[in-house]
């Protein structure tokens, strides 16, 4: 394949999205797969992008999803467009402005499917039931959006590919030196990670620490992130006020810590090899995945999560805690378990480490190669046939 074009956010725009899209062209590249990129950029911002972003894409404008198409039409590089799909990276109502892209595109196409929902809305439900039908093949992450894509989105088994979600090949260190350099010795740390906003449960991280700190009173939960930039622009920081509130209300201020600007690898990759428990509090049970747990998996931490759908996929088989339900009530009691009985800790570490290996972007953008050279090899000989070749 002499190229491919990935359709994405991009960095440097501060969105999950981005990131996954740039690791993955990071990682195709040693491959020898030559990528370049169609960036999403939103009406608010202005980003100086890198050498491979060779086309823009204005959100809001939809003469630019069919102008992207044209493009790569022309393009003789281009063999193969994947495109990332999550509803709020597109104009449009659920962002169908993605569809105009793809009715205009003369290539075959991958879809990453980021968010695959349970009950979607009619439109939702048609948008990705039309970007499904016509792609050359769907990739999702776990084996519950697999079944999803099959019984409400009517896409054929045979298109659909499950994938995990990639993790940094992050430096391993050692946990009580990272704690020393970052001034946390003799602590217990708890981390978060991620854009702050309402669907991060935050709150009930906090009331869970609340209920266990009199009797484990060197616990550090670690806060780590900005707010999403979404967010700020609409409600500014009206959420991270009401938790840094609820901290005080709880009296928790000994033991909670606000990291508040976006991480970069480095950083998330300190955070997370020098924590003790990786808590994923999500109040939302249909979360089809997370970059975060995703990340915490592949440095091994021990995890304790709300019974969502990834975590319940991701840590079966005893590779991390899940609440019985996604209260304070019932994380306390996961952290229990673990701040009261440090072995369990090294138990779930070993555990979901060796399953963790799987994550490597490294592991991950193989197996996308693999798939695009079978998608391409399938296109090639119908498109073959149909010429009587």
């Amino acid at each position: 394949m002499k190229a491919c074009l990935i359709v994405s956010t991009y960095t440097p725009r501060k969105c999950g999205i981005a990131t996954f899209s740039n690791d993955l062209r990071d990682n195709l590249l040693p491959k020898g797969q030559k990528t370049l990129i169609a960036a999403i950029t939103d009406p608010f911002s202005s980003y100086v992008y890198p050498p491979e972003v060779a086309f823009k894409i204005r959100q809001e404008r939809k003469a630019d999803y069919i102008s992207c198409a044209k493009w790569a039409n022309r393009n003789p590089d281009i063999e193969l467009v994947i495109i990332q799909h999550e509803y709020g990276i597109f104009g449009g109502q659920d962002g169908d402005y993605v569809l105009e892209l793809v009715s205009h595109l003369q290539k075959p196409y991958l879809l990453v499917t980021h968010t695959v929902l349970p009950n979607p809305y009619e439109n939702q439900k048609q948008v990705l039931m039309s970007l499904a039908c016509s792609a050359n093949g769907v990739i999702c992450m776990t084996s519950r959006a697999r079944k999803l894509l099959l019984n409400i989105y009517n896409v054929p088994q045979e298109k659909i590919f499950v994938v995990p979600h990639g993790v940094p090949n992050f430096s391993i260190k050692e946990r009580e030196a990272l704690k020393e350099q970052y001034g946390f010795q003799d602590r217990r740390i708890i981390t978060t990670f991620g854009f702050i906003g309402p669907g991060k449960g935050l709150e009930f991280g906090l009331k869970a620490l609340a209920q266990v700190v009199d009797k484990h009173s060197d616990v550090l939960y670690l806060i780590a992130g900005n707010t999403h930039p979404m967010l700020l622009r609409s409600e500014g920081e009206s959420y991270r006020n009401s938790i840094l509130q609820l901290v005080e209300e709880l009296e928790l201020e000994n033991n909670v810590l606000f990291i508040n600007h976006y991480l970069d690898i480095g950083e998330i990759g300190d955070y997370l090899y020098m924590t003790d428990i990786y808590l994923s509090p999500y109040p939302n049970l249909d979360q089809a995945v997370s970059g975060p747990l995703s990340f915490a998996v592949g440095c091994g931490r021990a995890i304790i999560s709300t019974p969502y759908e990834y975590a319940r996929e991701i840590l079966a088989e005893g590779r991390g805690l899940i609440a019985r339900e996604a209260t304070p009530e019932a994380l306390a009691e996961q952290m229990e378990l673990i701040l009261g009985e440090p072995a369990i800790q090294v138990e779930l570490e070993e555990r979901v480490a060796e399953f963790g290996q799987s994550f490597s972007w490294e592991s991950v953008a193989g197996i996308y190669l693999k798939i695009a050279e079978e998608v391409l090899e399938l296109y090639d000989a119908e498109k073959a046939q149909k010429l009587g070749l």
